[in-house]
């Protein structure tokens, strides 16, 4: 008996696996070992997925039931709109917030796989998931609700169908983006204070939501909305089988269109992308050359200069203290808008910016000793006087201040062309700021809590800060507001009475601020001398 060329038939042998099907086993295995953790973590994860489930479970039921409404304008306003609302989540969440790409595209550059035969494969690996999941269950509650006949439903079904893959597949790239992009901390950091600032500037619109009457207007606010996301790939593909049940087969057609072009356009991306990423390595945080000392140079040389220098470096480089200048300037902006939505008149609103500035200014120091973290040692071994720590700490608050104060102040009255309100709009806003700072040079050496440590995110939360830290903030704020409370009252007198009262206004905020920022830095002073070592104790404890 002879064996053929070629060795023997192997009629056991087992066909190789599939690209896509090993990728798909991969993510299975990836899902089942998180439930391999510790039991507190599991109990916590099965919480979360009962919660998720149960919430697609009702909003599924929910759908079923709109099968039986007749008003099918008002189902596919409603569908639309939380529709793109979800479609947005899909790619705001993993870059704002960031998620461990445990199927990063750059894992598997050394095993030399075709780059769109890898896209293909993770995208398919990405319909896997629990988010899938519950998307997929609310994707077939909206085919149940549009299936009042057969075309309708074939129309839901591909709509659905579409809808499902564009919101896994931008998912998929928003993940790989946060990861490929947001690779650095000081990335990561920044992002985070752009999402703080979309966030603030979103807030305006929630009031702005509050003052309309949904009972009569509400109505036809959803629909204009719902008209215009529908030609957008964010509602396209759910306002086509609404269209198609209210008889515009011609417009839901199109939007089919739309969306599938949209879908076929990310696939493309998603393609290009691994490719980009197959071939480029990771960002890593670039070092910078920097020459001579900087502020050090600049500034006097002595404990009140080195303080200021440092402090002024921290405020340019450090991302804790871009978040506090990045809130000043809008913080005024959510008042404006609730204030307006009251009726306050705009002539009085606009003399509301520049103190609320000044106040936020001013209370941002109430902790900043804390910030220091352990590094507050060389403040207490090499004998830095407290009243030299105290004052070198207000150097930037109180040159940014200033230049708020100045420029702000002239170009509100300009804006509202009355300058007899100029002394008030300084007094008030003087007062604010210096009380806060005098305030907080004591709040900050007497009751540091604890903050956010140097190099970490500025969203970080804190180890512990009990109550402390709140009877800190509330005192710190309500603080400067009562020491103002004699320049707000002739500020307020010269709008309603007595243009007069505006220069008693100027000279008590002025004065009173600086009284109580100049005993602040002697009383803060003190503070620091006596309690330095407790200062380092709760640093080094933090």
């Amino acid at each position: 008996m002879t064996e053929r060329p070629g060795g023997p038939r192997q009629t056991g042998a087992k066909r190789p696996q599939g690209l896509t099907s090993q990728f798909v086993g991969l993510k299975l295995r990836l899902l089942a070992n998180i439930f391999r953790r510790s039991p507190w973590q599991v109990v916590g994860i099965v919480i979360g997925l009962v919660y998720g489930l149960g919430l697609a479970a009702l909003l599924f039921a929910a759908l079923v039931g709109f099968r039986f409404v007749d008003d099918v304008s008002f189902l596919r306003d409603a569908i639309v709109v939380a529709g793109s609302a979800t479609v947005v989540g899909f790619i705001v969440f993993p870059l704002l917030f960031g998620v461990d790409d445990t199927m990063d595209p750059r894992k598997f550059a050394l095993f030399g796989l075709p780059g769109r035969r890898l896209a293909i494969a993770l995208g398919v690996a990405a319909l896997i998931g629990i988010p899938a999941l519950v998307l997929g269950i609310l994707l077939l509650g909206t085919v149940v609700t549009w299936s009042r006949g057969v075309g309708e439903t074939v129309l839901a079904i591909l709509a659905a169908a579409i809808a499902f893959l564009t919101c896994m597949l931008l998912a998929r790239a928003a993940t790989a983006l946060a990861s490929f992009l947001l690779a650095t901390r000081r990335a990561r950091e920044l992002l985070g204070v752009f999402g703080l600032l979309f966030i603030v500037v979103l807030s305006p619109v929630a009031v702005g939501l509050t003052t309309v009457d949904w009972a009569a207007d509400g109505r036809r606010f959803l629909a204009a909305l719902a008209d215009g996301l529908s030609w957008t790939p964010l509602g396209a593909a759910f306002a086509a089988p609404g269209d198609a049940a209210a008889g515009a087969w011609g417009i839901a057609l199109l939007k089919l269109l739309i969306a599938l072009a949209t879908l076929a356009l990310l696939a493309f991306a998603w393609a290009g992308l691994v490719e980009i990423m197959l071939v480029t390595p990771g960002r890593e945080g670039s070092a910078k050359n920097y020459r001579g000392l900087g502020w050090f140079d600049r500034l006097p040389q002595n404990p009140t200069g080195a303080v200021a220098a440092r402090s002024i470096t921290y405020w340019l480089r450090d991302a804790r203290y871009w978040v506090s200048i990045v809130m000043v300037p809008l913080a005024p902006l959510v008042v404006l808008v609730a204030f307006g939505v009251v009726g306050v008149p705009m002539d009085l609103l606009g003399l509301v910016p520049v103190p609320l500035m000044c106040l936020f200014l001013g209370w941002t120091l109430h902790n900043d000793t804390a910030y220091d973290s352990t590094a507050i040692w060389l403040h207490v071994v090499s004998g830095v006087r407290g009243a030299a720590d105290r004052f070198g700490r207000l150097v930037p608050v109180l040159v940014l201040g200033v230049l708020v104060i100045g420029l702000g102040s002239a170009v509100t009255v300009f804006v509202l062309d009355d300058w007899r309100t100029l002394p008030s709009l300084i007094g008030v806003s003087s007062v604010l700021l210096f009380s806060g700072l005098g305030i907080g040079s004591v709040s900050s050496a007497r009751f540091p809590y604890p903050a956010v440590k140097p190099g970490d995110s500025p969203f970080q939360q804190p180890q512990s800060t009990g109550s402390v830290s709140a009877l800190v903030q509330t005192i710190t704020m309500f603080g400067s507001l009562i020491v103002a409370i004699p320049a707000i009252g002739f500020a307020l007198l010269g709008i309603f009475d007595d243009p007069a009262w505006h220069l008693a206004s100027f000279v008590s905020g002025t004065l009173l601020g600086l009284l109580v920022l100049v005993v602040g830095v002697w009383l803060g002073g003190r503070v620091f001398d006596r309690r330095g070592p407790e200062i380092l104790a709760a640093a080094i404890r933090a």
